[in-house]
Order: C-alpha cells, then structure tokens, then sequence
C-alpha cells in the first residue's frame, strides 16, 4: 500500500515545526503567543526582520535550532513540490502522447464526440463489448477524467476538421455526435461526412427542429433523447412486460442473450438458402426476428422457407457465442 505523496509529508513535518518553534519560544521565553508565532515565521522564512522581544540565551541556542531544521524542511518542501508539479505535468504529457500514438494504429473504431452524460455512457457501454473507441473532447478538465479511465482521447474541439482526422475519420466505422448543441453536432455531422462519405453517423438533437438539419447535413439517424425516454416511459405504463423484455436483450450484462444485425456478404454461406437449410435455428438456436433488403424494406418474422440473398441485412436473437459463429459464417463460405 503506498504512503503518503512527499509533498503531504513536507508540508505535515513543516506544520509540525511550526507548532513546535511557536510553543518553544513560549516555554523559554513567556511572549505572547502571536509574538511566538510571528518570530518563527521570520526565522524559518530568513525574512531578517530584527527580533520583536531581547532573546536570552536559550532563546538564541532555540533560534539556532529552528534556522538549521526549518531551512533544510523548506528546501525540502519546495523540492517535493516542485517535483510534484513536474511530475504531474510530464504524466499528462506522456499519457496523451501514448494516447494519439494508439490512436493511429486503431481501424474501424467509433469516434465519440462529447464526453457529458451521453457520451460517457456510451463509451462505457462500447468499453464493455471490446469495441475500439476514440473520444473528442474540448474541456481539459474532462480531458483529464477521459485518460484517467483509460479511453484514447483526440483533444479539441470535433467540429473542426484536424481534430477529427486527429482521431483517426478516415479509418473509422461510426460516429456518434453528442455535443451540447444542436449546431456543434451539425457542423461535426458535416465535416465527418466530408471527410468520410462511408462512415455511420449518428447524432444527437434537443430540439425537432435540428432533426431535419442534421440528415441533411448528413446523420444516418438522428436521436432524440427527449422523444425515445417519453415513448419508454410511456410504454413501461402500457406494456411493462414488453420493456422489461426488451431491456434485458438490449443490456448485454444481464443475461448471455443480444439482439444483433448481420450482414450476410456474397462470400457467405448462407447465400441461396433457405433458413430451414442453413445452421441459424437448427444448430445455432438463434431467432431471426426480421431481414433488411439492400432496397430497405423489411420482412418481419421470415418463415422457414425465406431464402437469403447476399447482402441481406439479418436481425437475429440469441446467445453471444452463437452470434459470433453467424456473423463468421455470413462472410465465409
């Protein structure tokens, strides 16, 4: 277990001394304890003022005494100081530049941008299912708490466009936007997408009106926390028993249960079968809720006789490991 920092213990022993020099001169010479105290402030300080009372001989030896010890604590002190400063400074120096080293060797990462309520809980979230994330963030203070928990952090402002390519846009899969304001997540939403047609976006909105603006701008979907946290509490009235269901397939942590989406690539397997013929229910027991056509219309529930075509989007339910054989299989044959 490690000790207190040498700076508590400098400025610990300096009080003490203190303390000790203030009583000292009342016990040998009977001032007033603020005359004790003032005198050894300007001995331990070396101000040189002249003494406020005659010193007897003792006084002096004490004196003496005070001015070895407290020269040494205060040059001890200011060392510990000194070096905690520097210390500290170097750290951050050092752990931003580990930071944007990492961040040009990560691929296909998430790039977050804001670090308030929503997007510290998203990082959480992404930390916890081992997907690569960057956070851009314009607050030092936050900065601090981001390379504090360990996140690789593209510092500045995300509408700007070297701070995004700082963070690695052009290799990224995803960006999520959750600034404070609508129109920082449009400009970011605009600058993403001019530097990275293909990436996902996904963007915040306060208000209706910004909703519109940032598809334009170029959000593949935009949420509105306001509307989806009305509509489930809404829905925890009506069907309580449907959001207790859907919250444990959505939080991961619960059960060994996701819901996931799978695209099924040319290369796959599963290509020109029916789903009565691959290994998706038989072997792996997963449910296929719905598949998404290229043209993006949806078949809900497919039957058995459904049969999978390449780039089909499938909607699937069912046990993590079992997800992870279906998405290999779907890019291999």
């Amino acid at each position: 277990m490690r000790g207190p920092h040498p700076l508590i213990k400098a400025l610990i022993a300096l009080m003490l001394l203190v303390a000790v020099s203030t009583f000292g001169y009342r016990f040998i010479e009977g001032w007033p304890l603020i005359d004790c105290f003032y005198m050894t402030i300007i001995t331990l300080t070396t101000i040189g003022f002249a003494e406020i009372h005659p010193l007897s001989n003792e006084g002096r030896l004490f004196t003496i005494v005070i001015v070895v010890f407290g020269m040494g604590m205060v040059a001890y002190s200011m060392v510990a100081g000194t070096r905690f400063l520097i210390e500290g400074e170097i750290n951050t120096i050092l752990t931003r530049r580990r930071s944007m080293k990492a961040i040009q060797r990560v691929q296909d990462h998430f790039i977050v941008c804001g670090f308030g309520r929503m997007g510290s809980f998203i990082c959480r979230e992404l930390q916890d299912r081992g997907i690569h994330f960057v956070v851009i963030e314009n607050s030092p203070d936050v900065q601090q708490k981001i390379l504090e928990m360990g996140y690789l952090l593209s510092p500045g402002d995300a509408t700007e466009e070297d701070v995004l390519q700082a963070a690695g846009i052009e290799r990224a899969s995803s960006l999520v936007s959750v600034l404070e304001s609508d129109a920082q997540n449009v400009y970011t939403v605009l600058s993403a997408r001019e530097l990275n047609p293909n990436i996902a976006i996904i963007a915040r909105a306060g208000e209706e009106s910004a909703q519109k603006k940032l598809i334009r701008a170029g959000a593949n979907r935009v949420i509105n926390p306001y509307q989806i946290g009305g509509m489930r509490m809404l829905m925890g009235i009506l069907k309580p028993t449907v959001v207790s269901f859907l919250e444990v397939v959505m939080d991961h942590r619960d059960m060994n249960i996701e819901i996931e989406e799978i695209v099924v690539e040319e290369s796959s397997q599963y290509i020109g079968k029916k789903l009565i013929e691959t290994d998706i229910r038989k072997v792996l027991n997963l449910i296929v809720i719905a598949i998404k056509k290229p043209d993006g219309s949806m078949v809900f529930n497919p039957g058995p006789g459904t049969v999978v075509d390449a780039h089909n989007t499938l909607i699937v339910m069912g046990k993590r490991d079992s997800l992870a054989i279906m998405v290999k299989n779907a890019r291999t044959i």
